[in-house]
């Protein structure tokens, strides 16, 4: 699709706990952060979560509703299908233990596709409400933001999973692009620093995205006027809001015994997760660190998830009838609760600081977490002598999806980015002394690795790298051009671990008259959303090219 058939572009954060989307015409490109859900108007996202009916085939509730709801007293001997939830953990580089467990006839994948689906039922009536003339399906570009740390293929099921819930008609459409939850922030944060500066061209400034699963980090450089660069390699952590939900979990497994929270985990996932909800309505989102401010909460379990009792042993169901099964959760415990995750944030922020020697004149917390006044107040409180302005913006919990919708109206914003892969190609040197003998050929040659451009390297959109490769034998008519990629900046073999084969191609080479004396430009080009591969015989200047959809940061 040519970009001046788009009329409509709709941004994406589709997240781990919480999802949401906004959109712009570019005609005239206010972006609207969409407020209206299922049974719930007003708020910015709804959750990621999924009802399905017994046999996993029909959705009967997405979103907020989905969520577990109080059970009323007639009906606390039942136990009504699990949600599912969480699903977006499976695309992760994280341990398989540390993701959550789906019914065996019910794919990740699968849950990902129908919650798309069920969004985008709601993104096509909101923009052909809003705008009767649009074809949404040939007239909108669609943005969705992901986590930093998400790998190629992470980003390819998220397309498949795009396509299968009808938001794209082809699956390799340009129609579909992916940027960055930090860059996206970035973007978003870019907006807002002529509130702190007379002139932001020059100015350095971190963005730490605080989201339920995740938090990523990122340092941008205004380049130019409402053009950003970066300035050091992203970076994450597993250390989200969802971490406290954690944190509470593990307290009440001293109260009541981990055998019975686990018992009451598969058992009674609707109780469960309602206890969850209560703890984060009347504890975590109001908790801001504040001894004084803070009253002591009771939190009653026979009311909340009555099934609890009947798994927790006598020992220690003699104490908790003495209570009457009223928990108090005072401040200490609560503290305790916040401290690892906060901990672990300011952690990544200070080595995302110590990783140049550049200032930072600005630091904005973005994304659900960051609303958490205990959050905020730490984080000012260790760097306020290092960065000058720390600040939560407008709408943080949309920066993100609002930046996504802006980097789609206008993908030259991002200047520069710092690459997250080692990019190489295949060579095959003569063997050397010093070499691994089991790796000398039988034509005395070794097949290394040989980088192109490097992991941590700035490169500006567009920007080429190229090198010239000579063939290794007389009589050869062609020539293997490959592109391979490694989280390693020193890869040495293709073949070693973390080293993945991204494609190919063969450049034709006939004119063996002229021996070993015949050589290829290999050029890579790095565009806005894909990396361009050409080889260019030097002898007769035939090019060949291929295309890869890396969406490489």
């Amino acid at each position: 699709m040519a970009y001046d058939d788009t009329r409509v572009v709709v941004g994406i954060d589709f997240g781990t706990t919480y999802s949401g989307f906004a959109y712009a015409n570019r005609a005239n490109p206010e972006i609207i952060t969409n407020d209206t859900w299922p049974e719930h108007i007003g708020v910015l996202k709804t959750n990621t979560v999924l009802q399905y009916d017994e046999d996993f085939l029909q959705i009967d509730a997405w979103g907020s509703p989905a969520l577990a709801k109080r059970q009323r007293k007639k009906d606390r001997t039942s136990n009504p299908p699990k949600p599912i939830e969480l699903f977006k953990l499976h695309l992760g580089d994280i341990p398989e233990e540390k993701k959550p467990i789906l019914p065996p006839s019910l794919s990740y994948k699968k849950a990902i596709s129908d919650y798309l689906r069920e969004m985008g039922k709601l993104i096509k009536e909101t923009v052909t409400t809003r705008w009767p003339g649009v074809n949404f399906m040939t007239q909108a570009k669609i943005i969705i933001t992901v986590p930093a740390e998400f790998s190629e293929k992470s980003k390819s099921i998220m397309r498949e999973c795009t396509y299968n819930a009808g938001l794209i008609n082809e699956l390799h459409t340009d129609r579909l692009q992916f940027t960055t939850e930090p860059e996206a922030a970035a973007i978003y944060c870019m907006r807002t620093l002529s509130e702190h500066f007379d002139n932001p061209v020059g100015t350095s400034f971190l963005i730490v995205d605080c989201g339920g699963g995740t938090v990523d980090l990122t340092r941008r450089k205004v380049v130019s006027t409402n053009k950003l660069g970066e300035t050091t390699e992203r970076t994450g952590g597993f250390c989200g809001g969802a971490y406290v939900d954690q944190e509470f979990i593990k307290f009440l497994a001293t109260k009541v015994g981990a055998n019975a929270i686990e018992l009451l985990r598969k058992k009674h996932y609707n109780q469960f997760q309602y206890m969850i909800q209560e703890f984060c309505r009347h504890v975590k989102l109001l908790f801001n660190g504040e001894k004084s401010s803070f009253r002591t909460y009771d939190f009653d379990l026979e009311d909340v998830c009555p099934a609890i009792k009947q798994y927790v042993s006598d020992s220690l169901k003699d104490k908790l009838e003495d209570i009457d099964w009223s928990i108090e959760l005072n401040y200490k415990d609560v503290k305790e609760m916040f401290d690892p995750v906060v901990n672990k944030i300011i952690t990544l922020i200070k080595d995302q600081l110590n990783s140049t020697s550049d200032k930072c004149s600005a630091m904005f917390l973005v994304g659900g977490f960051s609303e958490s006044k205990y959050l905020q107040t730490r984080v000012k409180q260790e760097f306020k002598n290092r960065v000058p302005n720390i600040s939560v913006p407008k709408q943080p919990i949309a920066a993100i999806v609002r930046g996504a919708v802006d980097y789609g109206l206008n993908t030259k914003i991002i200047k520069s980015r710092v690459l997250k892969y080692t990019y190489g190609t295949k060579t095959s040197p003569l063997w050397q002394p010093g070499d691994p003998k089991e790796r000398k050929g039988k034509d005395g040659r070794i097949y290394k690795f040989y980088t192109l451009a490097e992991k941590g390297k700035h490169i500006d959109v567009d920007e080429e790298v190229s090198h010239s490769f000579t063939v290794a034998r007389p009589e050869q008519k062609s020539m293997d051009m490959d592109i391979y990629v490694s989280r390693d900046k020193s890869a040495k073999y293709c073949d070693e671990p973390g080293v993945e084969l991204l494609g190919n191609f063969s450049v034709h080479m006939p004119d063996t008259h002229l021996g070993l004396n015949r050589s290829v430009l290999y050029t890579l080009r790095f565009g806005e959303m894909e990396i361009r591969a050409t080889a260019k015989n030097k002898q007769n200047d035939e090019e060949y090219h291929t295309t890869f959809k890396l969406e490489f940061d």
